[in-house]
């Protein structure tokens, strides 16, 4: 069973900055197999893509919202991913997850294998 578990998740200013963490743990599972995403869902709206980084941490992909504003990194040593995210709006308030997709880099929710539970994000104004 693969577990992912969310954390660094809060209440932030705008224009400060949180980092999230995102560390994966399985009996079998193999955290630099997986390509790993991070989206995030607003109320009373979709789950949105943010950003996904490729098992080997070589490519990135970015929503274009927050372009320039959030960076995706991994340490495939700690099988965690991180989430940067610098100068949010109250427009970023929303639970963010992550998710894992073996050997693959979608960002497309539905191709995810994985979720984790979620960590909310409030950012005041």
């Amino acid at each position: 069973q693969v577990q992912l578990v969310e954390s660094g998740g809060g209440l932030v200013q705008a224009g400060g900055s949180l980092r999230l963490s995102c560390v994966a743990s399985g009996r079998t599972f193999t955290f630099s197999r997986y390509g790993m995403g991070w989206f995030r869902q607003a109320p009373g709206k979709e789950r949105d893509f943010v950003a996904a980084i490729s098992w080997s941490g070589g490519k990135t992909y970015y929503a274009d919202s927050v372009k320039g504003q959030f960076t995706i990194s991994r340490d495939n040593a700690k099988n965690t991913v991180y989430l940067q995210m610098n100068s949010p709006r109250p427009g970023d308030t929303a639970v963010y997850y992550c998710a894992a997709k073996f050997m693959s880099t979608p960002t497309v929710g539905g191709d995810y294998d994985y979720w984790g539970q979620g960590s909310q994000v409030t950012v005041s104004s």
